[in-house]
């Protein structure tokens, strides 16, 4: 686990995006005292209703709610120092505190009942949360009471769960996905025993990765073959299986055993080939990998492209570059975050349709199923689940301040061999140059709706900078202060720069179709580009005659766009796009259809 420097102060799309959710989401007191009553409660092991229906004993997971917020609400902390936050934060983590019982159990389920269904999950994001917290905790005392706290709650676990005579195999503890979710304890198993330097809790990550992380398959054995593709795997539950194999990755980080490391990489390569779309999502069939790839195309009835799928897809790319420093992973990254991530903010605060009930409620600041072709946004709330107390909360709603914070945290990185660029950003950052000296890096750009970007070094003396800025892998063209870029990855400045100095990046951006299954879609630049009902009067099922050479314009972009092209047609016709993200949000209206792919006359 990392949590990274406040190096950037981002005034753009980015700061506005992480504004929107720390208001709507991350500073609502009452959510967080709805994610802390289940532990008190225990009612993901209750008889639900639903609308007067009776269901019986469910087991369900509320109990996700608190550490998967926790973890982005950290996150968006460490990038604005939001002091207001910070305390909301402390509030819900010194509660949470008071509800773990007498075993040590921070746990949604009673005893007689424990270990069965999302439990083990439930107790994996307790530790997440908590280990995220302390990251930015500035009370030691408080933070001497988590780290108690989290070792009573992963010691019962590890005397519970095992391979020994009187223990519960950990394959065992679900009848969900082969039991990866239960798996993906692995992560904050390492992350305590890199806290604690406790054995016990390496030896219970080994009995883990023993395991191979499912009852169905050995993911590990599967990812080192390299033979089939995910979507071919016995298990497809694509958030579960990125989340088990980022603790592959920290199982390496803890260990340097490269195997592990190597495993994921294979994995993450075969899923960027085989099951990521135009967006940067996979999943078309609900959230499972499905040969995504190739299947996007299509018409789907039901949810797909979910945003736990988004985010953990980021977190595990975001993670893999720290490691290796190799610019694919943001290349992948940057796409998701500015196509699926950001189309999944529900900007104009509609209502949300539970989808089982067929009810409306209150909005939240996340949607949590991004259409591709002919379909609507707003077609269910993720992991929706009603709280005994009233209200409502889902799975998407409590993972996306993640990804959101991701985007500036990884925008400028500061590496032992310089300044990384890693995606242009309207602000300043505070940063290092060679000699260790303080400077300031100012931006000025509207990027992603242009590639032009002016980029000016505040500094008392002359500054000896390493400067690496990335050419990412859709631009064709690139050139810094004139000099062209001829290949993809990081361009280096390296030199003495006065202050003032300033340097001139220009990516050029151009209309890109891409044809797959007799449809085509659009990019410029990062964004994919779609079209609605409410942008386009033209109808959005009819199919385009466009041949090789595409004429557009970029005409000016409404409210909520970031960039907006007419094209001329062969047939005489105009087809207006938009940036995907901006399409299909007033889901609510009587014109709500969207798409990216469009129909092409055969």
């Amino acid at each position: 686990m990392k949590l990274f420097e406040n190096l950037i102060q981002e005034k753009g799309l980015m700061s506005d995006v992480i504004r929107f959710v720390t208001d709507k989401q991350l500073k609502r007191k009452d959510l967080w005292a709805k994610f802390n009553e289940p532990f008190t409660t225990h009612e993901d092991c209750k008889v639900e209703n639903w609308n007067g229906e009776d269901f019986g004993m469910q087991l369900r997971w509320r109990g996700e709610y608190f550490g998967k917020q926790m973890r982005g609400a950290a996150l968006v902390y460490a990038y604005t120092r939001d002091e207001e936050l910070y305390e909301i934060m402390t509030d819900s983590v010194k509660d949470l505190l008071t509800r773990q019982d007498e075993l040590g159990r921070f746990s949604t389920y009673d005893v007689d009942l424990e270990f069965d269904g999302w439990d083990m999950w439930c107790r994996k994001y307790v530790l997440v949360g908590m280990l995220y917290y302390y990251e930015v905790c500035k009370d030691e005392a408080l933070k001497k009471q988590i780290v108690e706290a989290c070792c009573k709650h992963l010691d019962y676990i590890v005397a519970k769960i095992g391979p020994n005579e009187g223990q519960k195999r950990i394959t065992k503890t679900s009848p969900w996905w082969g039991c990866v979710n239960s798996c993906t304890i692995l992560e904050p198993t390492v992350e305590m025993y890199k806290r604690t330097g406790d054995k016990k809790y390496l030896a219970f990550a080994e009995y883990i990765i023993s395991e191979g992380g499912s009852s169905d398959c050995n993911l590990v054995e599967l990812a080192l073959q390299d033979e089939i593709a995910p979507y071919q795997y016995p298990v497809t539950k694509a958030y579960e299986m990125m989340s088990f194999y980022e603790g592959l990755v920290a199982y390496y980080e803890a260990t340097g055993e490269k195997k592990y490391l190597e495993a994921t990489c294979r994995f993450i390569e075969k899923v960027a080939k085989t099951d990521i779309t135009i967006i940067g999502c996979s999943g078309c069939t609900h959230e499972l990998f499905d040969n995504s790839a190739v299947m996007q195309t299509e018409y789907h009835e039901n949810i797909m492209q979910e945003t736990c799928v988004t985010v953990t897809w980021m977190r595990v790319l975001r993670r893999l570059y720290d490691l290796t420093g190799d610019p694919k992973y943001i290349d992948r990254f940057e796409i998701s975050g500015y196509n699926a991530l950001y189309g999944s903010l529900n900007t104009e605060n509609n209502e949300q349709l539970n989808m089982w009930e067929k009810k409306y409620y209150e909005a939240m600041a996340f949607d949590s199923y991004s259409p591709l072709y002919m379909n609507t946004r707003g077609r269910g709330i993720g992991g929706q689940l009603l709280f005994a107390s009233g209200g409502y909360y889902g799975c998407c709603l409590a993972i996306g301040a993640c990804g959101v914070a991701l985007m500036p945290l990884t925008a400028l990185v500061q590496r032992d061999d310089g300044v990384y660029v890693n995606l242009l950003f309207n602000g300043q950052a505070a940063v290092k140059d060679d000699d260790g000296n303080d400077v300031i890096l100012r931006m000025e750009t509207n990027y992603p709706a242009s590639g032009n970007a002016k980029i000016t070094v505040e500094c008392a003396k002359e500054s000896r900078l390493t400067l690496k800025i990335r050419k990412p892998e859709w631009c064709e063209k690139m050139t810094v202060n004139g000099v062209n870029v001829e290949e993809s990855g990081y361009y280096t400045l390296q030199g003495t720069y006065a202050n003032g100095a300033s340097i001139d990046v220009q990516m050029e951006m151009a209309l890109k179709a891409h044809y797959l299954n007799g449809k085509i879609a659009f990019t410029y630049g990062v964004l994919a580009l779609g079209s609605d009902e409410q942008k386009s009067d033209r109808e959005l099922q009819k199919a385009l005659a466009i041949g090789e050479k595409i004429s557009y314009q970029l005409v000016e972009a409404q409210e909520g766009e970031i960039v907006r092209i007419v094209c001329d047609l062969d047939d005489g016709d105009k087809l207006l796009l938009a940036d995907y993200q901006s399409c299909g949000k007033k889901w609510l209206s009587d014109k709500p259809l969207m798409t990216a792919w469009f129909n092409l006359v055969k």
